[in-house]
């Protein structure tokens, strides 16, 4: 006798393959992307990753889940006050307020969890796992964030070191010549550049404009049981206007993991990949079929196609800001990929971390 709650559970499938044009939904057995085997355990990150994956891999190879491997792996950088892209230390917005966003994802759970516009909080990674494993919510902002994080015990703390304030100086000081604010040659006080910008890539100190820094961390991680979890953290686009959120919190912009196919993420311009739904879409194309690396590079062509205001291109009609993205599927297979050449990524497998150059649609100097 068929129940009312077998009922509905057929009629939503029907729903939804007549929907996508399928007629029945099927489990994808044959997708190269879907592959039940033992695989070599695999890390990825942003470049400024290298012990987040080292750190990842190591958890997990210890009997640890994905996603507490994937945690512990970037709050080595959300903690670290000489990284200005992430966490304490990271660059505030316009009003001198260092503002956080996180979200990760649990494959083998398909939980989510992140936060938006967080303040004081130095690891806003553990703040989103809290969102997910303690509420039926999967996005928490503000100061609602904050409340929710303190009733957790994180403990709110100033998260502008010394260093990030006399970058936030030396910017409010350039944004007039008509005001009080001396410029840093004009007071002696300059700034040396950012010292550790080349193991960023490009995704440190590319933004739309060439100028205003910007940051994250993102880190995926595919077991040998071919589980796969994935965490983006970042302090955003230095001097935002304050409440400004990017991609990195947005579950299918910033990140996004289906224990099925694989585990994407994204650095860069969020706007441009909030846009695209970029995270998402790399996986889908994985879903198709795609290698990683190849899945990046086409969500990155989306990333142009969809560029099209003035402001944001180059003379030859190309976006003058630069997205990366770092990809794993369930086989264990990897890729990381940028707009630009010059972007580098971490990844971490049989032991070994290191650096790999990314993928890239266009030339620098060309």
């Amino acid at each position: 006798m068929t129940t009312r709650r077998d009922f509905l559970k057929t009629s939503a499938g029907a729903g939804v393959g007549a929907a996508v044009g399928l007629g029945s939904v099927k489990p994808l057995r044959g997708a190269p992307a879907v592959h039940r085997s033992m695989v070599t355990p695999v890390a990825v990150a942003s470049g400024n990753g290298l012990e987040a994956v080292t750190t990842a891999i190591r958890v997990v190879n210890e009997g640890g889940d994905t996603l507490d491997g994937v945690v512990e792996g970037v709050n080595i950088v959300e903690r670290d006050p000489n990284d200005s892209s992430v966490g304490f230390g990271g660059l505030p917005n316009l009003d001198g307020v260092v503002q956080l966003d996180s979200s990760l994802m649990h494959g083998p759970s398909r939980g989510a969890g992140a936060v938006a516009c967080l303040e004081g909080i130095k690891t806003p990674s553990r703040v989103a796992l809290d969102v997910m494993r303690y509420t039926d919510h999967v996005l928490l902002v503000g100061k609602g964030a904050q409340r929710f994080a303190v009733s957790m015990g994180h403990q709110v703390e100033d998260l502008l070191t010394e260093r990030s304030r006399r970058r936030w100086i030396e910017w409010r000081a350039r944004m007039s010549d008509r005001d009080d604010y001396l410029t840093p040659e004009e007071s002696g006080n300059r700034v040396p550049p950012f010292e550790d910008a080349e193991d960023y890539g490009t995704s440190l100190l590319d933004s739309h404009d060439g100028v205003r820094p910007l940051g994250t961390i993102n880190c995926n991680i595919v077991s040998r049981d071919g589980d796969l979890s994935g965490v983006t953290t970042t302090s955003g686009l230095a001097w935002k206007i304050p409440g400004r959120v990017g991609d990195s919190p947005i579950v299918g912009a910033g990140l996004y993991v289906d224990n099925d196919v694989g585990a994407c993420g994204s650095t860069g311009r969020g706007e441009a990949v909030i846009k695209t739904c970029g995270s998402h879409s790399v996986i889908e194309l994985m879903r198709a079929g795609m290698a990683p690396v190849d899945a990046c590079l086409e969500a990155l062509r989306r990333v142009v196609t969809f560029t099209t205001e003035a402001r944001l291109r180059d003379p030859e009609g190309r976006p003058n800001f630069n997205v990366n993205y770092y990809a794993v599927n369930k086989n264990g297979e990897y890729g990381g990929a940028a707009i630009w050449s010059g972007a580098r990524f971490a990844v971490c497998m049989d032991g070994e971390a290191r650096h790999e150059d990314s993928a890239y649609l266009f030339e620098r100097g060309s």
